[in-house]
């Protein structure tokens, strides 16, 4: 293993190999919400990018209904309820999740511009009732 520079972002070694380790997409919630959209009788992409051109992608999107699907972790896009502020590398970690949350107000707001409706749903919710949520507004958007 690469020996951390003294510009990572990482406190040591092992946090750096942990974060690393954390994966993009098919996370538990994630995978949750899906089982539970799927359940529904709905069909949708996963990972996709709604608009072309912008690198942002959806974890879950229905193309005809314009509906895109988020499921934001309470750390990574620091959830007012659940967000825990790091102890090492404080100022880092603080910068590194208002640019997130700055990027997802940009997101909602490219998308919204672009006729899309933006779900975004924190892991800690229950993948039952969003998945409620989003059925009614992926059928009501495909009406339209």
């Amino acid at each position: 293993m690469a020996v951390t520079s003294e510009k990572s972002w990482a406190s040591n070694r092992r946090v750096r190999t942990r974060m690393r380790a954390n994966k993009s997409r098919d996370t538990k919630p994630e995978l949750a919400l899906r089982r539970a959209v799927h359940a529904l009788g709905l069909r949708y992409r996963v990972s996709y990018r709604p608009l072309a051109g912008v690198r942002r992608t959806a974890d879950i999107v229905f193309t005809k209904a314009k509906v895109a699907v988020f499921m934001d972790g309470c750390f990574w896009h620091g959830c007012p309820e659940h967000h825990t502020v790091s102890a090492a590398n404080a100022d880092f970690w603080a910068e590194k999740i208002n640019r997130t949350r700055e990027r997802d107000t940009e997101t909602n707001q490219l998308l919204a511009d672009a006729g899309w409706h933006v779900v975004r749903v924190w892991e800690h919710e229950n993948v039952v009732e969003a998945a409620s949520m989003i059925a009614v507004l992926v059928r009501e958007a495909g009406r339209i």
